[in-house]
Formats: structure tokens, C-alpha cells, sequence
């Protein structure tokens, strides 16, 4: 074999060592992003979405700090975010947000029990109510409308003739503070 062919043939494997080094190197790094993307979505904690049941715990506060409800030690408030089962600003809220994270929220008025609405205060006759059993202020009472609504009432004022009901949520014109926590997911 001459000389010359064995430098070509040297040149050769040269060429093919320093190729396959490069496919390696490509091959190396395709496998590490994979990798990577993969661990990305397998150890990210889930996180609650519209269309997800969701258990949570929370303490809720006025802007006085007064606790006004809470089920800690109590069993989960359990809801699908979006169906309108609580006040839109606790639904937005736990939008988000990954089980067993904690997080202090607050709601202004809009976006929890709405506004105070004088004109849900109305005086009914007395005959309205229950035959035998005795109206008493500040007690609330489940009542149906003629169009067969079924609400509660606070019972704020009682006479010989008529009763004042106050047709307002108790938390209408306040602003509210939630500290939640997370308890569980279902996905959707």
C-alpha cells in the first residue's frame, strides 16, 4: 500500500471519529432536554384550573379582623371552580394555586356578597310567616318567593301587624380576607 493511501485512509477514520463524536454530542444533548422536559411536567405540582373539584380549608376575616367562619379542624369545603358554588373572588382565588400551598387572599365587596341593597329590607304582614311560631329579631328564616324562589331572610324588626326582613347576605357591603389552603385536586 503506498503511502498516500494510507494517510487517505487515516484522513477517513479521522473523518468518521470526528462525526460520530458530533452525533454524540447532538445525541447527548436531545436525550438531556428530554430529560429535562420530562422532569419538568412529571415533578411540577399540579395546579387547580377552572373545571377542577378541589378540597380547601380556609378562616375567613373581616377588615376588623373578626373571624366570621372558618373549617379548620373541620372537614374540606369541597367545590368544582367555575360552577358557581362560592363567591367569585374564593373561586378566582384558588385558580392556581398547588395542593397543600397556602395563600392569604383578599375580596373586595364586588367580587364576594356584592353590595348592601336598602331596597332588600321590606316589610311583610305577619300572616306571612308560620302560624304558632314567634318571629324574633336578628333570627333568619327560609322563605319561598311567589315565583317559588326559595332564599333566607334576617328577621331586623317585628310588630303587632308586620315583620321587616332584610333580604341582603349577612357579608353583603364587606369586604372579606380568606387564608386558604389547598387540600386536594381532582382534575377535569
Amino acid at each position: 500500500m503506498k503511502k498516500s493511501e494510507k494517510v487517505k485512509g487515516k484522513e477517513a477514520a479521522a473523518a468518521r471519529q470526528k462525526m460520530l463524536r458530533q452525533y454524540g454530542i447532538i445525541l447527548a444533548v436531545a436525550v438531556i432536554a428530554i430529560g429535562a422536559i420530562a422532569a419538568y411536567f412529571l415533578l411540577m405540582p399540579a395546579v387547580a384550573k377552572k373545571g377542577d373539584t378541589v378540597d380547601v380549608y380556609y378562616t375567613g376575616l373581616l377588615d376588623n379582623g373578626t373571624i366570621f367562619d372558618s373549617n379548620l379542624n373541620r372537614t374540606t369545603l369541597e367545590f368544582t371552580i367555575g360552577s358557581g358554588a362560592v363567591i367569585p373572588g374564593f373561586d378566582a382565588a384558588i385558580v392556581g394555586m398547588a395542593v397543600n400551598s397556602e395563600k392569604t387572599v383578599h375580596i373586595p365587596v364586588d367580587q364576594a356578597y356584592g353590595p348592601y341593597d336598602p331596597a332588600l329590607v321590606v316589610i311583610v304582614n305577619r300572616s306571612s310567616f308560620p302560624a304558632g311560631q314567634e318571629p324574633v329579631v336578628g333570627s333568619h328564616w327560609s322563605v319561598t318567593s311567589a315565583n317559588g324562589n326559595t332564599g333566607m331572610v334576617r328577621i331586623v324588626n317585628v310588630t303587632a301587624k308586620n315583620i321587616t326582613v332584610d333580604e341582603n347576605h349577612d357579608l353583603a357591603g364587606q369586604n372579606l380576607t380568606f387564608l386558604l389552603k389547598l387540600a386536594k385536586i381532582v382534575k377535569s
